[in-house]
């Protein structure tokens, strides 16, 4: 009997590795899609409601899974606003990778801004709670100071460019350029609250903000990046 049964798993044995790879590919992919599941819900409650007035159990009865379920993908609900704010990040480093250049000019400056604008957007809530979020949690934190650090060169780059290029004039003091970069990125993380506070705040109003933002450089400009200006106001 012994025998036969050794047999038996000696003949099957092949058989039940690749059953196994599937079945184990299968949970993984049950996993991940729960796991999309539940951050898809959380920014959409996020959104919503601000993320004061979501928890953890909030989540899973807006999923109809239990509690326990949830904290297997996500410890604590910091977790998720973490996975969240790195998806965002992913998403906004792919579309610029994807971005197509074709010049360095104003219109470049235009379209990307406002396609930033639309990734914020998205996920409001993060500019929404901004303050709260930078207070609490000190992962994104200090990614996002570093990513702050590093758009300043960017910008203070692309500035450089455009006074070489002859649509922006040298500075006219010290640190003139790094103080609108300050001013603009003031703007840029603060114009969501600024809609919502005003009852303003939908993906219609992004070109109203993305004008208003934009203008801010038009002063430093010289008269053929005036002109260039101009044309892409019209054209907008």
């Amino acid at each position: 009997m012994h025998k036969i049964i050794e047999l038996y798993f000696v003949l099957a044995f092949p058989f039940f590795i690749p059953l196994l790879v599937i079945l184990f590919k299968n949970e993984l992919s049950g996993m991940k899609k729960t796991k999309e599941r539940i951050l898809a819900t959380a920014l959409h409650l996020f959104n919503e409601r601000g993320i004061a007035s979501v928890t953890l159990r909030t989540i899973a009865q807006e999923m109809g899974i239990s509690q326990g379920n949830l904290n297997y993908h996500f410890k604590k609900r910091d977790d998720i606003l973490e996975a969240l704010y790195l998806q965002l990040v992913a998403k906004m480093d792919a579309n610029v990778a994807n971005f197509q250049v074709t010049a360095i000019n104003l219109q470049f400056f235009f379209d990307l801004s406002k396609m930033m604008m639309l990734q914020f957007y998205e996920y409001r809530f993060f500019m929404l709670d901004f303050v709260q979020i930078m207070r609490n949690n000190q992962v994104i934190n200090q990614h996002y100071t570093q990513l702050t650090q590093l758009r300043e060169m960017q910008f203070l780059g692309l500035f450089q460019l455009w006074i070489e290029a002859g649509f922006m004039r040298p500075e006219a003091f010290e640190n003139e350029y790094k103080n609108l970069y300050v001013r603009m990125n003031i703007l840029g993380d603060f114009w969501l609250s600024t809609a919502f506070i005003q009852q303003d705040l939908s993906e219609a109003s992004i070109d109203k903000y993305a004008a208003i933002i934009f203008e801010n450089i038009y002063p430093y400009l010289t008269l053929t990046g005036q002109d260039a200006f101009q044309n892409l106001s019209h054209k907008a």
